[in-house]
């Protein structure tokens, strides 16, 4: 009798785990998962992530997992399963359905750090309000009528005091912080602005870091400084507010646009909400524009072309004269050098969103609750959709000639209700910044410099050069 009930026991046990089995088959034939490894437990294969991207090359990371699983695979990165895509198509399918099949969710350090009310974590209804409300302080007229002018003279300010050698993406860097302190808060810059950018260097360093202060000392000193800049804008918040209840002259940037408004925001939502369009403004600006003088000077042929074009439009001005819109709009081998730049460099490498339910795509099925990341550089610089694509070559812009679908492939700004508000205004501070830059001065390298791609796109000393002013200037 007992060895029927063993018996019995057992046979239930076996059927049990039959069952399991066949219902996690049936599940794997209608759920199949990309190719790819999850690497180790809890850690997954972050730390390869983060020791690809310290080589030279733009985009080890996906093109090793591309060649053994496709250009859609899974991973494991930064706490979360994720699944990588490399694939254009892909890429617009997720941008395109943005709050439908997939929500923004960004790595625990990034949240943490940016704050939950910034506009990169904002979704629905909130998200489409305030990401219009920015785009509408960075348009073509607002940025002809008002922004041009601050623009022109802030560069023009700090190239002033260059001499001898400089660290342009340092200087870059400066010039942005403070165009963007002024968009937003209407403050020139001064004591105030340059302490608070170097507490910013500290927070940026922790957005690609394991979210765990007792592990990472980078995170630690993020968040610290992450609450040091809270504090100096929640000063700045409550002053203006005071003046704004006591009846005073409305200012008309974004900070006086979110104090005046319907939705009553709290001096948290406000501070979060600045917070990340100064990181937006300052970190990735800077970049572009120390990269484009890299690689120009790497390239002699183009350098001389856009001497050229900005010789031209100086000689129609006078020195003091500053540069107006049509200026602006008469520099079209300028365009070449920004979008190309914006190719090769990748500041935004792509862009992490979570799957809201099961999506099926290309054969494959992303589970609910997963993240994926669409990848811009991977499609940049993949030589089916731009011949010699990790080439810097201006000139494919003017026909287009080294491309085969730009309006397809060629996604800087991201895409979808995500759109990067600051597109055009990033693009005309490129803009002015090359014009005093090539009219005003000559430079060579330092010395050498290469690119490292962690945890930002970035030169690894800064970019020196040594600049000699033109007598023309």
């Amino acid at each position: 009798m007992a060895a029927f009930t063993v018996y019995l026991y057992l046979l239930l046990a076996l059927s049990t785990v039959i069952f399991f089995v066949l219902r996690n088959i049936s599940r794997r034939r209608r759920h199949i998962l990309p190719p790819g490894s999850l690497g180790l437990p809890f850690i997954g294969e972050t730390l390869q992530l983060i020791s690809a991207y310290k080589t030279e090359n733009p985009e080890p990371f996906i093109d090793e997992r591309v060649r053994r699983f496709g250009p859609i695979f899974t991973t494991h990165v930064f706490g979360e399963p994720t699944v990588f895509s490399a694939e254009p198509e892909t890429n617009r399918f997720i941008l395109q359905n943005e709050g439908k099949l997939f929500e923004c969710s960004y790595p625990g350090s990034i949240s943490n750090l940016l704050g939950k009310h910034s506009l990169l974590l904002m979704k629905g209804s909130l998200h489409k309000r305030m990401h219009s409300l920015t785009m509408s302080f960075a348009n073509s007229s607002i940025i002809k009528d008002h922004l041009l002018l601050d623009i022109d003279r802030l560069v023009r300010l700090n190239l002033d005091s260059w001499t001898g050698r400089v660290l342009l993406m340092e200087e870059a860097k400066k010039i942005t912080f403070e165009l963007t302190v002024k968009q937003l808060m209407s403050f020139d810059p001064g004591e105030w602005s340059e302490s608070l950018r170097k507490e910013y260097v500290l927070v940026i360093e922790g957005f690609f870091t394991l979210p765990f202060p007792l592990f990472s000392t980078t995170y630690r000193k993020a968040i610290k400084a992450r609450t040091k800049v809270a504090e100096a804008l929640s000063l700045i918040v409550r002053e203006r507010r005071k003046e704004v209840e006591e009846g005073g002259k409305k200012k008309d940037d974004m900070l006086g646009a979110l104090l005046a408004g319907d939705d009553n925001f709290s001096d948290e939502q406000i501070v979060d909400f600045l917070v990340a369009l100064l990181v937006a403004g300052y970190e990735t600006t800077s970049t572009i524009m120390t990269l484009a003088v890299k690689f120009l000077t790497e390239t002699p042929l183009a350098l001389a072309q856009l001497k050229e074009e900005h010789d031209g439009i100086r000689e129609r001005k006078s020195k003091s004269e500053t540069l107006e819109w049509s200026d602006y709009k008469s520099m079209p081998f300028t365009q070449c050098v920004v979008n190309e730049t914006l190719r090769v460099a990748n500041i935004i490498s792509g862009i992490f969103r979570r799957a809201m339910t099961d999506v099926h795509i290309k054969g494959y099925t992303i589970p609910k609750g997963w993240k994926v990341f669409a990848s811009f550089r991977a499609v940049h610089l993949d030589h089916d959709h731009f011949k010699d694509a990790r080439t810097f070559n201006p000139w494919r812009w003017q026909n287009n000639s080294g491309t085969t679908s730009p309006g397809n492939v060629f996604t800087p700004f991201g895409g979808g209700p995500r759109l990067c508000p600051g597109y055009e205004l990033a693009r005309v501070e490129l803009s002015v910044f090359l014009h005093h830059l090539v009219t005003c001065f000559s430079w060579v390298p330092a010395e050498e410099d290469k690119l490292v791609f962690f945890p930002t796109t970035r030169t690894q000393k800064r970019y020196p050069i040594i600049v000699r002013r033109r007598d023309v200037c």
